[in-house]
């Protein structure tokens, strides 16, 4: 239905006594007195009631930005001080860096509205604060999100267990970046709600189109703080964006699957970034980082066998079963043939839509590929080397863990030089144990906790 405008009956004037007071600038004569009220020129008027609105507006907004040099107003002194030096100087001088933008901005428009003369002219400034009012908002909206992982951590405990991950996070970039003499980005970790990590990788183009993200936030959730092996997932889409490896991994993950049919490679193509994370956390943790990732998507069947377009992740059904594929290829047989087995016989595909199922059953053949693809393949991005070349899964094979806590003994959990040495695989360790020993790891629990919290406290 198209609603229809119809103009109201024309009013008719009706005298009225005593007459409306004068308009600004209008010349009135009263009837009886002869009487006459002069209210000035009317285009002075205007523009000095323009002036006055849009100084008001430019004090405020300039008092906004010296608002944004203060970092107590987006996190406690506290939990500023809680950062390694050089991390909370990275976030403090991005900060300053846009208020230096915005000062000056702020003073040429109150010089720019003080040299005005017409209307105009102050019309033009005011618009001008309305640019200004957008940017401060933009600075604000960077300026409170890293504000709000700041002051994620409270207490002593909190702050200490994240100051271990930002560790953490940092030492799973190095052994890829430094000798492809790439930076290395600091990691600030926050705590937040939510089923799964994310990251806001440093060096990408923030909220404020002039800022670049001088770090690399990554949110881990309450229910994983302390098996943390998501951490390493975010930390390689990091080291992925930053070389530029999810292109070319499309490319040989879409060869990889060739043999499952176009659009079944299509997919996994598509499906690069997740996958190169998946890889990256499996070369620093091992079976550990399955276990983790399995415990996190085995949800409703539907969710584990939905694929959505556009969606960057592989369903659950094959992410899963991809990583038991690295697991075999690394290890051969191990606990990880036993979760197969299990999640297959919980999502089995027999009432999966058609379209669905198709993709998902002609993958399965191509998963030892892909697999191999991940983690052998040799990569442009990595200099002609491929990613187990950095950073060897066999490391973290459970022999091979078992055998580093049977040389280490008790100081594992306890010593400095352990902790300097080998913190990676002390996280994939102590992640392994507790995937193993399942509702039986308490102690492996406090132990793990006990260690990142030294950990981070020594920084």
């Amino acid at each position: 239905m198209v609603d229809v405008l119809r103009l109201a009956p024309r009013a008719q004037p009706v005298e009225t006594w005593p007459p409306p007071p004068p308009r600004p600038g209008w010349h009135y004569e009263h009837a009886e007195q002869g009487e006459a009220e002069e209210y000035g020129p009317p285009a002075e008027r205007d523009v000095a009631a323009l002036r006055t609105q849009a100084a008001r507006q430019i004090a405020h907004w300039t008092a906004a930005v010296e608002g944004l040099a203060r970092p107590d107003n987006f996190a406690a002194p506290a939990a500023w001080e809680s950062l390694e030096h050089r991390l909370g100087l990275a976030l403090r001088t991005e900060l300053q860096r846009a208020v230096d933008r915005l000062r000056p901005r702020a003073r040429s428009l109150a010089m720019a509205l003080a040299a005005a003369r017409t209307a105009d002219q102050v019309q033009d400034v005011r618009r001008a604060v309305v640019a200004l009012r957008h940017e401060v908002q933009q600075v604000e909206t960077v300026a409170d999100f890293y504000g709000d992982a700041v002051n994620s951590r409270t207490g002593q405990r909190l702050t200490a267990l994240l100051g271990a991950c930002d560790l953490l996070a940092v030492r799973s970039m190095e052994p890829v970046l430094v000798p492809l003499g790439q930076p290395v980005p600091r990691v600030l970790t926050y705590v937040d709600k939510g089923m799964g990590a994310s990251i806001l990788r440093a060096g990408v183009r923030l909220w404020d189109p002039a800022a670049i993200s001088p770090v690399a936030a990554v949110k881990i959730t309450r229910h994983n703080l302390l098996r943390p092996t998501a951490l390493i997932h975010e930390t390689g889409h990091q080291v992925a964006f930053q070389l530029g490896w999810n292109g070319e991994l499309a490319r040989t993950l879409h060869a990889a699957a060739a043999a499952a049919g176009t659009a079944v490679a299509d997919d996994w193509a598509g499906w690069a970034q997740e996958i190169a994370a998946d890889a990256f956390a499996f070369a620093h943790t091992g079976y550990a980082a399955l276990a983790a990732l399995h415990d996190v998507i085995a949800g409703p069947p539907r969710n584990v066998t939905t694929i959505l377009p556009g969606d960057p992740h592989p369903p659950a059904y094959l992410r899963v079963l991809l990583g038991t594929a690295m697991c075999r290829d690394w290890y051969g047989a191990g606990p990880w043939d036993d979760m197969e087995l299990a999640w297959l016989r919980s999502y089995p595909l027999d009432e999966v839509p058609r379209h669905r199922r198709d993709v998902l059953e002609r993958s399965v053949p191509v998963l030892a590929p892909l697999a191999r693809a991940c983690l052998r393949r040799a990569a442009t991005a990595f200099r002609g080397r491929a990613l187990a070349s950095f950073m060897d899964p066999g490391r973290v094979s459970p022999r091979e863990l078992d055998a580093l806590a049977g040389r280490a003994g008790p100081a594992l959990h306890t010593s400095d030089y352990w902790a300097d040495a080998e913190p990676l695989r002390i996280l994939a360790l102590s992640c392994l144990r507790m995937a193993q020993e399942g509702p039986g790891s308490d102690r492996t629990r406090t132990e793990f906790e006990n260690w990142m919290t030294a950990l981070g406290r020594r920084g």
